[in-house]
């Protein structure tokens, strides 16, 4: 395993030296901040706006398409900070495609092949101006190339399966732009110790646009991201992720996204199986998710929120203690690392182990296990 060797980049001073990773973020977060209430009462004069009912839990209507003030505070300041090389072009213009399917929706509705005919165009843009993994690194075998027939669509496929993950997950107050915020600050550090100063710009400003939004969607929410804003954040963790860590010679670059990522990754695995299961629409809402399960556990909105969130970043923990902690550099094993690593590991393992208890996602024994009356919303979910 690469620890936190001297073959390293030092994360303090590829931070000195790329200033632009903290600016970035600033600016994200306060044109957010700023912008957001704006294009909320804009939400409510095209009529763009959340009923109560269907997969969402608000009690009274609220206005979607916060994904136009998360692209305006991606987009500016990426413009600012980021070199605009091939590929940064390609990022950007892929992630307007993805905002602009996300609004289509918001506004007037697509049918589900074509919101992913969408979704589809628009990885494929950052394709296509060469951000494709090309390459992986695995254990033992070390460097595998990757032809382009195999590599293209096996890239394009992540990006979509990734902003449909977020749009999963959008479900509940500030539930998606918490995990955005926590996996774009995760992509960000680890992005700064591989030496991608461009991946880690992208991916500091994916985490104040999420924080800047949170100022508005937290519980009671005032403004939804929609679709526009989850296909949004999905695309840019997902191209990001594939330019800034999978395309590395890091021997467990692979695991990073896969760890950060893992509670939409487990959400949607997890509401998929089930669907297929019982015979029903893949891409059709419910009340199915885990954050759902919570509630009908008896959590609040804020707890469950606050609950995933710790989950998402015990995980990301765990992502950083892999990449910076020398468990066994230069042949040697060193023993408080390896405990360090060990304690995040079982701490990682104790809250996805909570949450499986709870949510009954392995059927044991549960106090949490509340009876529902016939009238309850959420019981025919359960």
């Amino acid at each position: 395993m690469i620890g936190a060797a001297a073959a390293h980049y030092d994360v303090l001073d590829q931070l000195d030296q790329h200033l632009q990773v903290v600016w970035g973020a600033l600016v994200a977060l306060v044109i957010v901040v700023l912008l957001t209430p704006a294009v909320g009462g804009m939400a409510r004069l095209l009529g763009a706006v959340d009923a109560p009912g269907g997969r969402r839990l608000n009690r009274s209507p609220v206005p979607r398409l916060g994904g136009l003030a998360l692209f305006l505070g991606i987009f500016v300041p990426a413009l600012a900070f980021l070199h605009l090389g091939h590929q940064t072009r390609g990022l950007l213009l892929g992630s307007a495609v993805a905002v602009t399917v996300g609004a289509i929706d918001d506004f007037r509705g697509l049918r589900w092949f074509e919101k992913l005919a969408g979704q589809v165009l628009a990885a494929a843009i950052p394709v296509g101006f060469g951000v494709w993994v090309d390459r992986f690194t695995f254990p033992v075998i070390g460097i595998h190339a990757l032809p382009a027939w195999v590599g293209m669509p096996l890239t394009v496929m992540w990006i979509v399966a990734i902003m449909n993950m977020v749009n999963f997950l959008d479900g509940m107050d500030g539930l998606a732009a918490g995990v955005a915020a926590i996996a774009g600050g995760t992509f960000a550090v680890i992005a700064l110790s591989l030496g991608k100063p461009d991946a880690a710009v992208l991916s500091a400003i994916v985490l104040g646009a999420s924080l800047g939004f949170l100022r508005h969607n937290f519980y009671p929410a005032r403004i939804f991201m929609g679709d526009s804003g989850a296909l949004l954040l999905g695309f840019v963790l997902a191209a990001v992720s594939v330019q800034g860590l999978l395309k590395t010679a890091a021997t467990v670059a692979l695991f990073f996204p896969l760890l950060v990522l893992a509670v939409p990754i487990v959400d949607t695995t997890f509401v998929v199986v089930r669907r297929l299961k019982h015979g029903q629409r893949v891409f059709e809402g419910d009340q199915a998710h885990l954050h759902h399960r919570f509630l009908r556990r008896g959590f609040s909105q804020p707890q469950a929120t606050m609950t995933i969130w710790a989950w998402c970043l015990s995980l990301a923990a765990a992502a950083l203690g892999t990449r910076f902690l020398p468990i066994h550099a230069h042949g040697k094993w060193h023993v408080w690392p390896t405990i360090g690593a060990a304690a995040i590991a079982l701490l990682a393992l104790s809250i996805s182990a909570y949450v499986v208890y709870v949510l009954e996602i392995v059927k044991i024994a549960n106090p949490y296990q509340r009876r529902r009356e016939p009238g309850d919303p959420l019981r025919k979910a359960s």
